[in-house]
Formats: structure tokens, sequence, C-alpha cells
């Protein structure tokens, strides 16, 4: 399979989910229309609304209800999932307290200014939050009171709107919001990419089709060349020098985020595409390698080959955790638009 063919596999899957019976599987569900109606009333009454994207995915990641607002200093663009640290994380926060006291200095005669954090589902909305609140100038005392978003790597937990204090002096608290899809979404490039970064719940679509998606990408991309450097007898001697610690962590081999799993993983990759003899731009080819690679990869993640559609599974949901948490190198699928703040 290629990658047009799989997305619109995907595509399909997702647009069915949207008008089937598994409407409340995760798609647009009555939570997240009260949701939309909810926020489009708040938009007016909040100082700043601050959109957030996902990095990898900055255009397909827009936010649907902003469409309908012309761009202003009230809308703050933010693109998160870029392994932002502690020291970035503080420099957005003082450049939020900057905009605030701007804000105050043109007549702005309320004591506290409201934030709204939106976007759609499992982009780090409540994450960011958390972590705003956390580094906030608050005093330790009244930090211990103060409640914190819930945090999910599913999308679509976060269910009302909340508020979060992040700073005093001035006052500044953020709202927290659901994430929110449009109804339907025609475009299959869109709902693929927005599926394949864990925006859509896998189960709509399928692990398997997701993660032939991936290795589609992978396997089209030279990002594999990395890992040429890494050999069977690597992780020989990276275990044989860990400390005892790390031996008894490696005591349970389904835990695919071991280091010493991870540098299987991408070593089998390297070989797999390197050694290739076909055409990557056939559909047949392309299935070919993938299927290979799969076989294969059940053994690097200790996933034993049964009789039943488990093991598949199994070995493609820990093939995409481990994309979706960058231990397969970084991909950007869109390109990043001018306009971003």
């Amino acid at each position: 399979m290629d990658a047009a063919t799989l997305m619109r596999k995907i595509g399909s899957a997702i647009n069915e989910a949207a008008i089937g019976s598994r409407i409340t599987s995760g798609w647009y569900d009555p939570h997240m229309a009260a949701a939309s109606r909810a926020v489009v009333e708040r938009i007016p009454l909040v100082d700043f609304v601050l959109e957030v994207r996902d990095a990898r995915i900055p255009k397909t990641s827009e936010y649907e209800l902003m469409k309908n607002y012309l761009p202003s200093s009230k809308r703050i663009i933010i693109l998160n999932k870029t392994d932002l640290a502690d020291r970035s994380q503080t420099e957005f926060l003082t450049f939020l307290q900057a905009r605030v006291r701007e804000l105050k200095k043109s007549g702005h005669s309320s004591h506290a200014t409201t934030m709204m954090l939106v976007g759609i589902p499992n982009v780090g909305k409540s994450a960011l939050a958390n972590s705003l609140h956390q580094i906030g100038r608050i005093s330790a005392a009244e930090k211990g009171k103060l409640k914190n978003a819930i945090v999910s790597p599913q999308p679509g937990e976060t269910k009302n709107i909340s508020s979060l204090k992040i700073a005093s002096h001035p006052n500044i608290y953020v709202l927290d919001t659901p994430g929110i899809f449009p109804p339907k979404i025609l475009n299959i490039e869109v709902c693929s990419k927005l599926a394949l970064t864990g925006a859509i719940r896998d189960i709509l679509v399928g692990e398997q089709v997701l993660v032939q998606f991936l290795l589609t990408l992978i396997n089209s991309s030279d990002k594999y060349k990395k890992w040429g450097n890494l050999s069977a007898t690597d992780s020989l001697l990276e275990c044989s020098t860990c400390s005892s610690l790390e031996k008894r962590k490696r005591g349970y081999p389904s835990d695919h985020t071991q280091d010493i799993i991870v540098n299987d993983v991408r070593r089998i990759l390297f070989e797999t595409i390197s050694t290739f003899d076909g055409n990557l731009e056939d559909k047949k080819g392309m299935g070919n390698l993938i299927e290979t690679q799969l076989l294969a990869l059940h053994k690097a993640l200790h996933v034993p080959m049964g009789f039943d559609n488990d093991s598949p599974i199994k070995v493609a949901s820990k093939l995409l955790n481990l994309y979706r948490t960058g231990r397969l190198g970084r991909y950007t699928l869109d390109s990043l638009p001018n306009n971003t703040q």
C-alpha cells in the first residue's frame, strides 16, 4: 500500500465514525458540541486567546473555531510539542506577562487578566496550563491550594472548561478548554495526519492501518540513515555495562520504552530499509517491506507471534507510541505557517 491509499482508508474510517454509530468513541460527541458553544461564548469576554497547535502539524492542527475571527493582537498561536525545556516555558510566561502589562497601559481596567487555551484534542493544552501554573510567580502557599488540569495521552479527556491561576502581580488566569474538532473533516490528508499524531483516538481507524502509514513515511524519508551505526552487539555491550537498577528494569521486556529495545527497533528499521532491493515507489514493493518490518519487530518488541489479532495490534501500538514520543526521530508533517506568532 502507498501513502495515498492509506490516507484514503484513514479518511474514510474517520468520516464514517463522524456520522455512524461510533460517534461516542472519540469524535464529535455531545460533549464536544457543548464545548464548542461554550468556547464561542467566551471568546469575546477573555483578554487573550491562546491557540495551541501541534508543532508537527502546525497547519493541520489549526483550530476551526478561530477561522471566523480576524487575526489580532488578542490571538496568540503557540506551537506545542517541540520538546520545550523549562527555560523556554519561563520565557513564554514572561512574554505573556509583558502582553498583560501592555494591555493595562492601554486602559484595561480589570484587576485580573484572563486567557483562554483553545485547540484540537491532544495538542497539550492541559499540560501547558499546568507548566505555566508551576513556574508562575505565585507564592508556595498559594500554589499548594491551586488545582491542576487533568493531563492524558488520550485525546478528549478534558470535558469541561476549568480556570487555573498561573501568575500574580499582575494576576493572570488561564481557561483550559476541551479539545474541539469540526463535525466533519473532508480532507483525507488532514484526517491522516491528525490520526497519526494521536489527535484522534486510534480505535476509529485501527492501529494496524496507522502503523502502515507510519512505516510508509519512515521508509520514504532518509531519517533512518542516522541509525546506521547501531548493531546487535551494541545492545549486549550496553546491557553488560549498565547499573544493577537498569538491569532490574530490563527484566520487564514488555516495557518497549527502554533504550535497549528502542535501539533494536531503530536497528531493524535501518537494516530492512537499507537492504531492501525492491521499488519503494511501487505499492507492492512498499507493502512487502512493511510486512517484513512488522515480522521482525515482533521479536524486537518482545511480542510473541500468535494465532489471533492481538500480537499485530500490540506491535502496532508500541511502534506508534515510540513515534509519538519522539523515540523514532522528529517528523514535521506540515510546513510552518508564515503567520505564526
